[in-house]
């Protein structure tokens, strides 16, 4: 999926937000180069097949979105074994590639020996790591998504060390630590390093809100691979702006129409789903407020306590 010397835009792996529907839309945009899934917990047994093509159901039509966009299937646990043996059934049930999660800050992940816990643990990144890409077909690409650490930044030196020496074709790394979540700031030149010194393609990833943000990531970085997540969802435009600034067959970016964009996100729902559930509404005003708090939506307060789609439509037109 990802080539050394080809720029990328990734769309981000985000629970509850970029499921199957949002990276359908997401790739009709023709501006992201392949998407990661929401993670499948891998826990106490090896996961059965039927659970990857209910997790993402791109799988049953090849690895990609109705839309034309590939998939990669992540996985978190911290299991060897049985890390290793469920991506060889996620392999046989149609994925193409396999990502592994050493960075979801969530407590009850990282209560659960799952996420960004093993970067506390630098020898059993290289385990899991190692025990994957043992398990799955040659031409499947493994790689890992990291953080810099778990409270000091400098963490993400030997942790991507061990995830390299364990096989990773590549690497994903968020440019926080664990204990800072989702807050300011972010660290980019730890990235360099470790592209420079580990000679694995490195895809850079956090707070990219803006254009400014992007460049100010590329300069720092060095990198060619960029993973896009809230940026993208607070101003659809974005996508499209970085893919064509990086050089992608990307077109140029249309004037942002929230009433079609969540229209098309429900039928996307629909598509999946077969009626549209209830939870909908929460949904697409979780997207809003993304919008709203970091980019081009300026109306969450008109619409943040309705109850319907049709009046949730009305207050965005």
């Amino acid at each position: 999926m990802l080539k050394a010397d080809s720029p990328a835009l990734v769309l981000a792996p985000m629970d509850g937000i970029t499921d199957a529907p949002m990276r359908a839309l997401q790739g009709a945009t023709g501006a992201f180069s392949f998407g990661v899934s929401e993670f499948v917990r891998v826990s106490v047994e090896v996961l059965p097949a039927k659970v990857f093509r209910r997790e993402v159901p791109e799988l049953r039509h090849g690895g990609v979105t109705p839309t034309g966009m590939p998939v990669q299937v992540q996985i978190l646990g911290g299991h060897p074994e049985r890390m290793a043996q469920t991506a060889l059934v996620a392999c046989r049930a149609g994925a193409k590639a396999i990502d592994i999660n050493f960075g979801c800050p969530a407590p009850t992940v990282n209560r659960n020996d799952g996420g960004a816990s093993l970067l506390l643990h630098p020898c059993r990144i290289r385990e899991v790591v190692e025990a994957v890409r043992s398990a799955v077909p040659a031409q499947i690409p493994v790689s890992a998504k990291l953080r810099l650490g778990w409270d000091c930044p400098d963490a993400i030196y030997e942790n991507a060390a061990m995830a390299a020496e364990g096989g990773a074709d590549w690497l994903t790394i968020h440019a926080r630590t664990r204990v800072q979540g989702y807050a300011p700031p972010v660290f980019w030149a730890p990235i360099r390093r470790v592209r420079e010194s580990l000679g694995v393609p490195v895809v850079a990833n956090g707070d990219i809100w803006t254009m400014d943000d992007f460049r100010r990531c590329r300069d720092e970085t060095g990198c060619i691979h960029f993973m896009l997540g809230r940026g993208g969802l607070a101003d659809p435009s974005l996508p499209y702006r970085i893919a064509r600034e990086l050089g992608l067959d990307a077109p140029e970016p249309p004037e942002t129409d929230w009433p079609r964009l969540l229209v098309a996100l429900v039928e996307w729902v629909r598509f999946y789903e077969s009626e549209v559930p209830k939870w909908t509404v929460k949904r697409l005003k979780q997207w809003l407020n993304i919008a709203d708090k970091h980019g081009a939506f300026d109306r969450f307060e008109a619409v943040k306590r309705v109850d319907s789609l049709e009046e949730l439509l009305a207050g965005v037109s």
